[in-house]
């Protein structure tokens, strides 16, 4: 094995998103280099890129990446070379309290947050200088050395552009329905946001069962894509109260009601559609330190539920290969996530759609 040149997308403060080369060192003890093929944009990269959370810099963003793992260090049984695999950016320690009680999404050890291996350093470089991988991911890189246990095997059938999706979006939001709200079947659903994710809530409230599955978003383009995948009402926010909409037609509220939008004001909207004894689960991920107001009256008195969801409450090493069958089986329509194949030089304009509300998701191809 030997180091190796990749062409990247590297984001710095002082001079954003510029199109490189980075050197990927050899996997390290527990480790697996693996050659990108696909990698989603998503929201959260956004919010790097605009300040929003402060990361270390230099860094290559991307975390909702597939590929093949090309070579492993030492620890890691050979046999793994050649497989295709999904990159979890919540690589678990596999130790910790929350790891051994099956919740991996709640790991207290991994390194990820910090974008650093377990020694504390990093498996990239440009111009003899330390460069970070996004949640040990850095999946803008045609190459990423990350932690064997993020590396997840599946089926060689899935393609690698649905396969970078489970990566991060599809589990997100297929989660927060199946795993952290676990919603019973004919169970009243909302949906507030259908980018990615929102898409994703909608799909895994499908394969539950619920019924209605209303979807609000104020693209048009969106909310068909909703339809799409599973929703049986819409509502375009641009054209109605999103709340009085909701609660009239689910008469009174909604028993579970999904933020997958990251704002504050239609947090609150989703409390206010949830039904006495429902409950609203936050899936979008907001501007760090954003505080949402809350009538303490309604919560306490109608008895309503507000949790926050994270990675869809997730074990990588199982629901990654989940959702892989069921949408190689047609239970999972994860195409119509897709929205546009592009090259690492189109990330920032994809980033512009996404803030403006437009397009579906767009995937970067090796």
């Amino acid at each position: 094995m030997s180091s190796i040149d990749a062409n990247a997308l590297v984001f710095t403060e002082a001079a954003g998103l510029e199109l490189g080369t980075v050197d990927v060192a050899d996997p390290a003890v527990g480790e697996v280099r693996v050659r990108l093929r696909a990698s989603g944009v998503c929201h959260s990269d956004l919010h790097v890129v605009t300040g929003d959370w402060k990361m270390p810099s230099p860094m290559v963003l991307g975390h909702e990446g597939a590929g093949v793992i090309e070579s492993v260090g030492p620890g890691v049984d050979p046999s793994r070379i050649g497989e295709r695999v999904i990159l979890s950016w919540f690589a678990p320690c596999l130790r910790c309290e929350y790891c051994v009680s099956g919740r991996q999404w709640a790991c207290r050890d991994t390194q990820a947050n910090k974008c650093v291996m377990a020694d504390g350093t990093t498996r990239l470089r440009q111009d003899g200088h330390a460069v970070h991988a996004y949640l040990n991911v850095g999946s803008f890189a045609e190459y990423a050395v990350v932690p064997e246990t993020g590396a997840i095997a599946v089926p060689d059938e899935l393609p690698f552009e649905v396969a970078a999706l489970i990566g991060c979006g599809a589990t997100t939001g297929i989660g927060a329905a199946l795993h952290t709200a676990q919603v019973p079947p004919g169970s009243s659903a909302i949906v507030v946001g259908c980018g990615g994710v929102g898409l994703s809530v909608v799909m895994g409230l499908a394969v539950s069962g619920a019924y209605p599955i209303i979807a609000v978003d104020m693209s048009d383009e969106k909310l068909e894509a909703a339809r799409a995948v599973g929703a049986t009402h819409v509502v375009n926010a641009r054209e109605h109260d999103p709340v009085d909409a909701c609660i009239e037609e689910t008469h009174g509220g909604a028993n579970f009601v999904f933020e997958a939008a990251g704002r504050v004001d239609t947090a609150e909207q989703c409390v206010a559609m949830t039904r006495a004894a429902g409950t609203t689960v936050l899936v979008g991920m907001p501007t760090r330190g954003a505080r949402l107001p809350l009538d303490v009256l309604d919560v306490a008195l109608n008895g309503k539920t507000i949790i926050g969801c994270s990675y869809g409450s997730a074990n990588a090493s199982l629901t990654f290969p989940m959702l892989a069958d069921l949408y190689l089986a047609g239970k999972l329509p994860l195409d119509e996530l897709i929205g546009s194949r592009i090259g690492l030089a189109d990330v920032s304009a994809a980033f512009d759609e996404m803030r403006q509300g437009k397009g579906l998701r767009a995937v970067v191809t090796y």
